[in-house]
């Protein structure tokens, strides 16, 4: 009989290798949208119908049982706006730009909770708001000389929906895979048929299109899924913290786009202030409930 002691951290092991692949995953997304030159509609069309087909076969496999309400409904709403402003905001600014503007969702749900429950801010909260418009402004400064301002726009509105995704997730009613399939279900069935004005089908165009819906979307939630449920929550909000890192590297390598140095700036200041916030967050809520584990970190698209 294998010792507990090791059983877990076996399967501790397994979580943070599982949390570690959806990171990459998901950060696949800015060079390969980059790398298609389609619209951004047809693209995340077809990368949500066969993201749907993956998580779907996902549910089978599993035995999940998917639910259906408004609750499901809205979230599933909102996860087809965040992967669709998401791809829009890739071809209008960089990359780097719109996935860290993108992980200010937290920010949105601090403010949400406040508009909504009443909710009043901690402090700590308070200031963290405040640093990541610090570091919202440096994108924006930087994109008023590069023609980028309507893109940094889409991809902070992404962020609201990101928000709106993970908080309704959290009611009672709410699933996050059920929401996640008929999200990308619906994403694909209104705009994969948008690609028939597309005139470039080459096998590598192709390729990236597939690798996108199976791989940066549909196996990305699988791997996270999974992870979340071996893993700490300050374990899972850290290697989190990898994709808005990684996104932008994989772009600049590959694709040579390049962050201007007000937007590195930027950056900094919002995955810095976000991860902290997340930390200390995970680490009061730990203190309070030393016996129950709470899932952390956000899906992205």
């Amino acid at each position: 009989m294998q010792d507990p002691t090791s059983q877990k951290g076996s399967q501790r092991l397994r979580g943070t290798l599982m949390m570690l692949a959806a990171a990459v995953c998901f950060s696949l997304g800015g060079l390969l949208i980059k790398l298609v030159p389609w619209s951004p509609y047809a693209i995340n069309g077809v990368r949500n119908l066969i993201a749907a087909c993956v998580i779907g076969s996902f549910i089978l496999l599993t035995h999940h049982r998917i639910k259906w309400n408004f609750t499901v409904f809205v979230g599933a709403v909102s996860m087809a706006g965040v992967t669709t402003l998401f791809s829009i905001a890739n071809k209008m600014t960089t990359a780097g730009n719109a996935i860290v503007l993108q992980y200010s969702a937290p920010i949105w749900i601090i403010l949400l909770m406040f508009l909504f429950f009443h909710k009043k801010p901690t402090r700590m909260e308070v200031v963290t708001i405040g640093l990541v418009l610090i570091g919202i402004l440096c994108f924006f400064l930087d994109s008023l000389s590069a023609g980028r301002i309507v893109g940094d726009l889409i991809a902070l509105i992404s962020g609201l929906f990101y928000a709106g995704v993970f908080m309704l997730n959290q009611f009672e009613k709410g699933d996050a895979l059920s929401s996640m399939f008929f999200g990308q279900l619906l994403c694909g069935v209104v705009l994969s048929p948008t690609v028939i004005r597309e005139t470039v089908f080459t096998v590598p165009v192709l390729l990236a299109v597939f690798v996108l819906g199976a791989v940066q979307v549909g196996l990305a939630y699988v791997f996270f899924s999974i992870g979340t449920r071996l893993t700490d929550p300050v374990t899972a909000s850290i290697i989190n913290a990898v994709e808005p890192i990684l996104n932008p590297v994989l772009v600049a390598v590959f694709y040579g786009e390049m962050l201007g140095r007000t937007s590195i700036l930027g950056a900094a200041i919002v995955v810095g202030s976000i991860l902290l916030y997340q930390l200390g967050a995970l680490r009061e809520t730990t203190g309070r409930n030393p016996g129950k584990k709470k899932q952390a970190g956000l899906e992205t698209t």
